[in-house]
Formats: structure tokens, sequence, C-alpha cells
């Protein structure tokens, strides 16, 4: 059942095959870019872009409008700029089903990572242009589905079947990811909000550039694609055993969706809280709100050591969690999390709430997406039959596209319910998840065996 047969063969670094550094500061540029716009992306919207004398310059808003209030009916200014984010952070999530399968059907990984990051750092740059944003973000998508499951597929094919090493390349591959994303806010987000919008967009289309030069460079270091290695021998039908493999792969995508939801309010409703009801002020200097976007990934580089080192010790004993309980402890962190919110909420009593429980927030969430998502990806590897793994690695991603989808919902929410009744609603999501996720552990242990 195992995802590669012939791994690369090429130098060591630290320990990993020389292509892992390579991939890691693609994928750190690639996700500076994203969330470097992703930061700016609702402020932008609601103190800006949305507003009348702006937003009709932009083409295609209006009958993107029109479109959105004829399923949720009228959208005032910020349950409107959280509704195009929830699609945009959706569907940036489902083409990668299209990349997948055009990698392992016709193109290949590397040149769909080309591809991808091409759009990607265009779609970065139109971004500066206000009649071109709808248009920028559709490219974003685009290059995004091109780009992020064939870019994490390669991760997998540097290691033979059974290495220990892939879940701790994953790991540090994720360690790669959220250093861009902590960067990003700092660069993306200051020069947006200190010298003018176009400023912090241009700056992620730099970083994408940045990512994609990389890649070129490393080419000699990654793994053939497997596409080419198939076309020597002819294909052959999913066994049973794959097929109860990818059976359960999609059941636990499901749960995990939600998970997302819940997650991807901190570009939304959470960058909205941190605005308008933190007390952002030490002495007389305020912090900027686009750098709280900073803080889950520093965690997270922060904190994957720790949390490594658990589970090597764990192991030892016998008591490491499988990788489908640990999912399951990621969503109940998430919960945690939004509760930790919805008590800065009461405390807080209609004023503003320290920075502490915002910070507070950020800590029990990174905890739980340490326990979700990098081990998530790795299982696909795992699991995934080589000839449809970049398509089940955008299977897998998709989830982020209905819980983008959800997420933009449930932030429409926010401006017409009470704060701590908002975050008890999205914690009560977030451990239903879990609880779905633990229902499913005894059934599909002997599925993901090995």
């Amino acid at each position: 059942m195992s995802a590669i047969a012939e791994p690369v063969q090429s130098d060591e670094f630290l320990g990993h095959p020389r292509g892992l550094t390579y991939l890691f500061a693609t994928e750190m540029w690639e996700r500076f870019s994203y969330y470097g716009m992703k930061a700016l992306l609702v402020l932008y919207m609601v103190k800006y872009l949305l507003h009348p004398e702006h937003a009709q310059t932009v083409i295609g808003f209006a009958a993107l409008k029109a479109a959105l209030e004829s399923i949720f009916g009228p959208l005032e200014l910020q349950p409107l700029s959280s509704q195009i984010y929830g699609l945009y952070t959706g569907l940036v999530y489902l083409t990668p089903i299209l990349g997948g399968y055009l990698a392992d059907r016709v193109l290949g990984q590397r040149r769909m990572v080309i591809i991808g990051a091409s759009l990607m750092a265009a779609g970065h740059f139109m971004m500066a242009f206000e009649p071109l944003f709808l248009l920028a973000l559709l490219t974003l998508i685009l290059g995004n589905g091109a780009f992020k499951p064939n870019i994490s597929t390669q991760v997998g094919t540097l290691y033979p079947p059974g290495d220990p090493r892939r879940d701790s390349a994953f790991s540090i591959f994720y360690v790669g990811i959220n250093l861009g994303a902590f960067l990003a806010p700092l660069v993306c987000g200051t020069l947006g909000e200190e010298l003018g919008w176009h400023y912090g967009f241009g700056a992620a289309g730099v970083g994408m550039t940045l990512g994609l030069c990389i890649y070129l460079y490393a080419s000699r270091t990654l793994p053939p694609d497997p596409l080419t290695r198939r076309q020597s021998r002819p294909a052959e039908p999913l066994g049973r055993d794959e097929w109860r493999a990818l059976g359960a792969l999609v059941l636990l995508a499901l749960p995990v969706t939600f998970f997302w939801a819940t997650y991807e309010q901190q570009g939304n409703t959470i960058a909205l809280w941190a605005d308008g009801y933190t007390d952002r002020m030490i002495g007389s200097w305020q912090i900027p709100t686009t750098w709280f976007q900073a803080v889950n990934p520093f965690l997270i580089f922060a904190f994957t050591p720790l949390i490594l080192s658990l589970w090597k010790r764990q192991a030892a004993r016998s008591r490491e969690p499988s990788t489908v309980l640990k999912m399951a402890y990621g969503c109940f962190g998430n919960a945690a999390a939004h509760l930790v919110l919805a008590a800065a909420a009461v405390s807080a009593a209609g004023g503003k709430a320290s920075v502490l429980w915002l910070l507070g927030y950020f800590v029990v969430l990174t905890v739980g997406e340490l326990y979700l998502s990098p081990v998530g990806l790795s299982l696909v590897t795992k699991v995934a039959p080589a000839r449809v793994l970049s398509m089940m690695m955008g299977v897998w991603l998709a989830t982020s596209f209905t819980g983008g989808f959800l997420a933009g919902y449930l932030g429409s929410l926010w401006s017409g319910m009470g704060k701590p009744e908002f975050f008890l609603m999205i914690a009560a999501i977030a451990a239903l998840a879990g609880l779905v996720i633990l229902a499913f552990v005894r059934p599909l242990k002997p599925i993901l065996k090995g």
C-alpha cells in the first residue's frame, strides 16, 4: 500500500535528502506570498476596496455581489468581505484535485509546480491593480491548484517505503510552510498597512518569484516524476486494499473539513477581533493588526521540536497516539482555543480584551494544528497508491475547500452575534469534528496499519 516505490537517490544534508532543503525553501516562499496576501485581504476589502467609490472599478464585482446576495440575502460590507474571503480560501483548496489529476495523468509533478508558481507570481502582482482584483484572485486560485498537491507529494517521494524519517520530513517541511507564514504578515502586512496596500501585494509577488527560482535551480536533486516512471510499464488496476485505504482517507477528510472551517477564522473574524476588540497598546505604541497573523506560524516552528520529542518519548514507551487519534486531539485543541476567546469576550464585557487572551488562543490552536495538519499530509503519502498520489493529495487538501466556504459563512455571522456566543459556536463545531474522528479510531486501525 506504500505510495512510493522508487525513491530518488541523492546526497544527504543533516540526515535527509538534499532535495528536502530545496522543497522546504520553495514552499517557504510560496507560503510567504500566500499568507502575505491573506493577512491583508479582509482588512483591504473592509477598509478600502469594497467601499462604493472603489468597488465600482473592480471588474466583475457587481456580478459577484449579486450572485452572493442571491444565495445569502443582502450583504453589508463586513459580511460581504467575509464571504469573498471564504470563497477564495475555499477555491484555492478545490483546484488541487484538478492539479493533482493533471500531474498524475498528463503533465507530471514538476511541470505542474512550475506552472502553478508562475501563475501565483502573476496573480500577486495583479493584486496591485484594483480593477484586476477578482481576476487576480482567480489566477491565484488556479496557480495554487497546480502547485500545492505536487510540491507536497515530492517530499514523500524522497524516501523509500517504511523509512522512519518520512514523518519527521513532513514536520520539517511544515516548519518551512510556517516560516514563510511567519515572515509574511511582518513584511507584507507592515508594507500594506503603513505604506499602502499595493506595496504589500507586490512583496508577495516577489516572494513567489523567489520560490520559483529556487525550484528551478533544485530540479537535479528532486525525484523523477511518477508519471515518467509509469510510462515504461502498463497501468495496473487498484487492488482491494488500495481502495480501502482511499476510502479511509476520504472518510477522515469529512470531519477534517470542519477543523479547517473553524481554523480559517484566523484571517477572517480573528483579524477583526484583533483589530476592534483587543487592546493592542504597549505604552504609546500600537501593535499592527496584521502582526498577529505571524504568531501562529512562529509558534509552529517553536513547538514542532517539542511535539516531535514528546512523540518520540511516547513511542519509546509504546504509548504514542495513532495517526487518527492525533487528528482527533488536533480538533479538540482547536475547540479549546476558541473557548479561550469566548472567555476573553466575557471578561471584556463590551470593552477591549487584553492581548494575552489572543496570545493564549494562538498557543492552544498551534498545538492542535501540529497534531492534525502535518500528520495528515504524511498519512496521504504513506497509504495512497503512487499512480493516484497527487490527486489524492488534492482530495485531502480539498478539505480546506469546503472548510473555507464554511469559514466564510460562519464569518458572515460575526457582526450579528454576541462575541462570546460566536466563539462558543466555533468551539462546538471543532469539538464535534474531534468526536467524529475519535469514533473512527478503531474501525480504521486495521485499514491504515503500516
